[in-house]
């Protein structure tokens, strides 16, 4: 049993709950282990100016957190699953995914109680290219302007007047007690989420095999099998914040659905499909549904 671990993690309030979380399940398992969290500045949180897409994508939140865990000074790193890339380097594994939140997207609005209510040219703030591909193919008419910065700097710039609504993942909101602020959970039929939204995974140095066998009950089945699949979907696309493409799977008793799209960036263009199965079959389900999208042309829309 180990003495004490020590949590990497980014250093925004949201992350810092997140690792608070992960802290107090493991207190719950091994009470005995002092659990230590280390927060990390990483250069997703520093360039500010420019989105996501452009600088090098959602591998910016953890680059300095994997460091952390080569360097022995963390002992396993907590994450969104939406941050974190398709391909993890072998150094490292996901060793358990924690039940999910809510994996909708919200819209947070002082005027408004929906996006059908906003005016022709009205400004909606995100700088998620997913978001924006599918509100541009259902509301043409309103403007969409870039948002970054951490989930408060977010609301703070919406209540200095700068857009007419924002959208933002469902999850952290309730995670930080902010679910007031939300006017509308937009179901994923009308914003299909990003992949792994809601999610939290914890990764550790791969030949870690005490933290294996220590951290293996924090794994949520069900959650893991609809996130590995999302994550199979948007693999098999090459997906990540540069290209618009979303993937949601749920599970109702043993019926496994996997629903996701891909889209160009203005929304002029936009391929949906579904699979329906067992959950017993969540990889396969995620592939067909990666095969399906490419049949209607999803590689020549990301090509462009």
């Amino acid at each position: 049993m180990l003495k004490k671990i020590i949590i990497a993690t980014r250093e925004s309030p949201l992350a810092m709950w997140q690792a608070e979380f992960i802290k107090k399940l493991i207190i719950e398992m091994h009470p005995s282990t002092e659990i230590i969290i280390e927060g990390f500045k990483t250069q997703g949180d520093i360039l500010l100016n420019e989105s996501l897409a452009k600088i090098g994508g959602k591998g910016l939140f953890i680059k300095e957190l994997e460091h952390a865990l080569l360097e022995r000074k963390a002992d396993l790193a907590v994450h969104s699953m939406k941050d974190l890339p398709m391909d993890i380097p072998e150094e490292f594994k996901l060793i358990a995914i924690s039940k999910r939140e809510d994996a909708r997207d919200a819209f947070i609005s002082n005027e408004y109680d929906s996006l059908k209510d906003m005016p022709k040219g009205a400004i909606v703030g995100t700088s998620s290219l997913r978001r924006q591909s599918q509100i541009k193919s259902k509301y043409p008419h309103l403007v969409i302007e870039p948002l970054r910065g951490n989930l408060q700097t977010r609301l703070k710039k919406l209540d200095e007047g700068q857009y007419g609504g924002i959208i933002l993942a469902a999850a952290g909101l309730i995670r930080l007690n902010l679910k007031k602020r939300i006017r509308q959970f937009i179901s994923p039929s009308e914003s299909i989420p990003a992949v792994g939204q809601g999610a939290l995974g914890i990764e550790i140095l791969s030949d870690n095999k005490i933290l294996t066998d220590l951290l293996r009950p924090l794994n949520d089945e069900d959650t893991a099998r609809c996130v590995l699949a999302e994550r199979t979907v948007s693999r098999s696309l090459a997906g990540s914040c540069t290209v618009p493409l979303g993937a949601f799977a749920s599970i109702n008793n043993d019926t496994f659905s996997i629903k996701g799209f891909v889209a160009k960036p203005d929304g002029s263009e936009i391929i949906y499909a579904e699979k329906n199965g067992s959950k017993s079959d969540f990889y396969k389900l995620g592939e067909a549904l990666s095969e399906t999208l490419i049949a209607k042309g999803a590689k020549e829309i990301l090509s462009n």
